[in-house]
């Protein structure tokens, strides 16, 4: 009884539309009318052969590369320094952590503005550095767009992911610690054969949980550009929503939807398998 209402709830919010969803993506529904057809993996084949999905895919995946790479490896030196619990590690722990809670749309705005080609504070910085060659329209340029939007998503929640490595950093027993020290270990000795084996919990949750994050950056991707210019940083979610609310093809954005699960799925998936918490030897 104790667990009913929980169950009820994810039955009926999660299970429910999930096997919805993967059913009309078999059929040719639009969304508004109350018949349809069903039309077999038309839509999965219709998927294969759009150039948009192809080009949001390929988009995703770089963005994910990215944001995991980035996000991942700033967050980590952040809590190396951050890992003490002073009054200036804890200022500055709560520092990063605050455009976490900051609404994705209030962020893409405020970044929007940041890049923008004439008046953006990023171009004025470079001018006054005496970089005029640097500065570029950011969301502008084809090539860099994806980029430009991928940095601000990792920027907004780096501060996250820093208080998941300090929480494992501060998990390892001091004393492993200070034995290696005695016995002569460097720094990065100590960090490579102690803490980054002992620190694979906390990375695997961040690298996971990045990943999903970098798939749902809907509100971000749609707030700063729309997809554009040229579906340069369409995204699968992005894809899916117009195919759903722009096209009215409820059975082509259902089929990306399932799509769009299995990848993430299996790309977890293989990230805990490199990231494997039973390999640790204490």
């Amino acid at each position: 009884m104790f667990f009913l209402p929980g169950t009820l709830l994810y039955l009926f919010l999660f299970i429910y539309p999930s096997l919805t969803g993967l059913y009309y993506s078999f059929t040719d529904w639009d969304g508004l009318s109350p018949s349809y057809r069903f039309v077999g993996t038309d839509n999965y084949v219709r998927l294969s052969e759009d150039i948009v999905f192809r080009k949001a895919f390929v988009n995703n995946l770089k963005f994910m590369l990215f944001v995991v790479a980035a996000q991942t490896l700033i967050s980590l030196l952040l809590a190396l320094r951050l890992a003490g619990n002073t009054k200036v590690n804890v200022a500055l722990r709560s520092l990063y952590f605050i455009p976490t809670i900051i609404s994705s749309v209030a962020v893409g705005f405020i970044w929007t503005f940041v890049y923008d080609p004439t008046q953006g504070a990023l171009n004025l910085m470079f001018a006054k550095a005496g970089l005029p060659n640097l500065a570029q329209n950011w969301l502008g340029n084809m090539n860099m767009a994806i980029f430009s939007v991928a940095a601000v998503q990792a920027w907004a929640h780096i501060g996250q992911m820093v208080i998941l490595f300090v929480a494992g950093i501060q998990a390892i027993p001091k004393e492993l610690l200070e034995s290696a020290k005695l016995d002569g270990g460097s720094r990065l000795q100590i960090f490579t054969k102690i803490m980054w084996p002992l620190l694979a919990p906390a990375a695997a949750i961040v690298v996971s949980y990045t990943t999903i994050q970098s798939f749902k950056a809907f509100d971000l991707v749609f707030t700063m550009t729309g997809g554009g210019p040229a579906y340069s940083t369409e995204i699968l979610t992005t894809f899916i929503y117009s195919s759903a609310f722009t096209n009215y093809s409820f059975g082509l954005a259902s089929a990306g939807s399932v799509v769009f699960l299995v990848l993430i799925s299996v790309i977890t998936f293989l990230q805990f398998r490199v990231l494997r918490t039973d390999r640790i030897t204490y």
